[in-house]
């Protein structure tokens, strides 16, 4: 018998990717999105919502209101400009330390993740599943397998039925979750990826970055279907 899964899911690469496997490794019972003021919210619902809906997964949106006036963020407030270009650097890694400052949410996979627990718990399900990868977990912590094991342990407190967290791509870098999302047939032109709230992607803030090298690596061809620049 399959366990029963609740997903974090924003759209972005990592996300979807691991939506698509645990609709074959689990039952999936609800998609969560989270809207805590970023830029990219808009988008990042739609094609959640898209996403949810071509798989036939009930989906849902948590409004975070409060969680925009912690900090300074730059996915957050509207007078700090995203890090684009030459001043993400993504294999420079001081550079890349600088910028991911600049987009940090103060504990937002932490708060992510309880809630989508306690969703979980309600629920009975047996699991939830974050996008995470070993490739940011270089300069975000809260991408790193130390951080989901840790997760783990809280959660077997903090919830009755014990909730586990899984993610698939955990231990991959960018390049390697395209590959398994080919091989799940993850219909990459619903993704977004992006910081920022445009008609395409920007192309040049991190996110942007790190997922078109990926693409790029894998099969140059899929870009030419992309919403991008």
């Amino acid at each position: 018998m399959k366990q029963k899964s609740v997903i974090l899911l924003s759209s972005g690469l990592d996300s979807t990717v691991n939506f698509y496997v645990a609709k074959k490794e689990t039952d999936v019972e609800l998609a969560i999105t989270f809207n805590y003021g970023q830029k990219a919210a808009p988008k990042e619902i739609e094609r959640s919502q898209e996403i949810a809906e071509l798989n036939k997964v009930k989906h849902v949106v948590i409004d975070l209101p409060w969680l925009k006036d912690l900090g300074k963020s730059s996915l957050t407030q509207a007078s700090q400009e995203i890090p684009v270009g030459a001043s993400v650097s993504i294999d420079n890694r001081p550079i890349s330390e600088k910028s991911a400052k600049s987009v940090w949410v103060p504990n937002r996979n932490g708060v992510f993740l309880n809630i989508a627990a306690a969703y979980a718990e309600s629920l009975n399900a047996d699991v939830i599943v974050p996008g995470f990868n070993v490739e940011e977990a270089q300069t975000f912590p809260d991408n790193s397998f130390e951080f989901l094991r840790a997760t783990r342990k809280v959660l077997s407190f903090s919830t009755a039925n014990q909730v586990d967290v899984v993610c698939y791509t955990i231990n991959m870098n960018k390049n390697e979750i395209v590959k398994l999302g080919l091989s799940y047939q993850v219909p990459f032109q619903k993704l977004w990826v992006c910081y920022q709230n445009k008609e395409k992607w920007c192309g040049q803030c991190e996110s942007c970055q790190r997922a078109l090298r990926a693409f790029k690596a894998n099969r140059t061809d899929i870009l030419s279907s992309f919403e991008k620049i």
